[in-house]
């Protein structure tokens, strides 16, 4: 069989091969890629170290620089940012005042202000200034019908009002030379750290001088104030004036600058004009007038003195019925509630001494008096006068067990209270 090729022998399977059912002939498995080459691996970690060592490089150095700058001083001005903190500023030492000193020296141009008025108080606290002007507060006076000023030496001069500002401030000019310091108005404003003082007037006559703080830290006025001390100066360290007070009432007072005050004295000043009284019946303060007494203070020297105060306060209160407990029965006949208020529409009593005192037999006594009335210019006999002074001797008698007025004498014609 030559040129045939011979068949091939079939395939074996080996023994103990499992059973197929179809033969398999999918395609070949991929190939597995190769291992990358370990250098590559190496560089990317070496650029990781790098970035991380160049980062905490740069924010040690951020921090040394930084503590550098904070450490020195900022150039000149240039603020320094010092953690972004601010500085505490150092306080600035209060400029301190001395009211011993200040009351010896300014206290004499200090007076006390007096009306018979319309409206108002008519009390107040006043001071000199050159040029025979007064200033006080608008509230004081108020409609005037007569004013006087009251020096603290108990001197008595006569004042008319120029005119009144719309915050408060009265000017006057007083009438007759006078003897007596004036006060300087300051060229500028206090610095806010400069300690500042008020004098005035208590409603009984004393004055009295008080602390008032700094512009920047000022003490509350009404914690300081009574009514008759409107009008009081505010002075400085220099003992100049720098400010007024003024205001309706206590709770409302305030101060008035020196700027403003330098205004309304000049000559020609438009921020004042004139609001003079003019009713039938006006009156003057109404808290309470007490004789001095200028004799012993015996059992019977106060009893009289605290007769004359009630009998005072309720005439100048204008409470005219509440007089006729305090007269004698036969006085009390002649001197009835209408008679006193016809006597005594625009009267004022103040400034009342007890210069002597006598007992009388049967447990009277007699009082001899020096006191001042203020009263409107145009009243019936007043001669053109608007104060008097007065020199009287009241004889008093007993009504069951009390001192009252049974007779008044007049000891001498009465004297223009100017007269020293």
């Amino acid at each position: 069989m030559e040129g045939r090729e011979l068949p091939r022998p079939p395939r074996r399977i080996p023994t103990r091969a499992d059973g197929l059912t179809q033969l398999e002939t999918g395609t070949p498995p991929d190939p597995q890629p190769p291992p990358r080459a370990p250098w590559i691996f190496v560089r990317i970690l070496a650029a990781v170290v790098v970035l991380l060592i160049i980062v905490a490089g740069g924010a040690t150095a951020g921090r040394w620089i930084r503590s550098q700058s904070v450490s020195a001083d900022p150039p000149p001005g240039l603020a320094s940012d010092r953690g972004a903190r601010t500085p505490t500023p150092t306080p600035t030492p209060t400029v301190p005042i001395d009211t011993k000193t200040m009351m010896a020296s300014a206290g004499p141009a200090v007076v006390r202000v007096l009306a018979t008025t319309c409206a108002g108080t008519g009390e107040g606290t006043g001071t000199l200034i050159e040029g025979d002007k007064i200033l006080t507060a608008a509230s004081a006076i108020k409609e005037p019908m007569a004013i006087v000023i009251v020096t603290p030496d108990n001197r008595i001069r006569r004042a008319n009002l120029f005119g009144t500002s719309a915050d408060g401030v009265a000017v006057m000019r007083m009438i007759g030379p006078l003897d007596a310091p004036r006060l300087r108005l300051a060229a500028t404003e206090l610095p806010p750290n400069a300690e500042r003082a008020l004098i005035g007037y208590t409603a009984a006559g004393a004055e009295t001088i008080q602390k008032i703080g700094t512009a920047a830290h000022p003490v509350h006025l009404s914690t300081v104030m009574d009514a008759a001390k409107l009008g009081g100066p505010v002075l400085g360290t220099s003992g100049q004036v720098v400010g007024m007070v003024v205001g309706d009432t206590v709770q409302a007072s305030t101060i008035v600058g020196v700027d403003k005050l330098r205004a309304y004295v000049a000559p020609g000043s438009t921020g004042i004009k004139a609001t003079l009284g003019d009713c039938p019946r006006s009156r003057g303060p109404q808290t309470p007038v007490a004789p001095e007494l200028q004799v012993a203070s015996t059992p019977l020297a106060v009893e009289v003195q605290q007769l004359l105060t009630s009998f005072y306060t309720h005439m100048n209160r204008h409470e005219f019925e509440a007089v006729q407990p305090l007269y004698s029965r036969r006085l009390a006949r002649s001197l009835t509630p209408d008679h006193d208020r016809r006597a005594h529409q625009t009267s004022y009593f103040f400034l009342p001494k007890v210069t002597e005192l006598t007992r009388f037999d049967g447990d009277g006594a007699a009082a001899r008096v020096s006191l001042n009335v203020l009263f409107a210019p145009g009243v019936k006999g007043s001669g053109g006068q608007s104060c008097n002074r007065l020199d009287y001797r009241y004889e008093m008698v007993r009504r069951q067990g009390k001192l009252v007025i049974d007779r008044a004498v007049k000891m001498s014609d009465p004297q223009p209270c100017e007269s020293e």
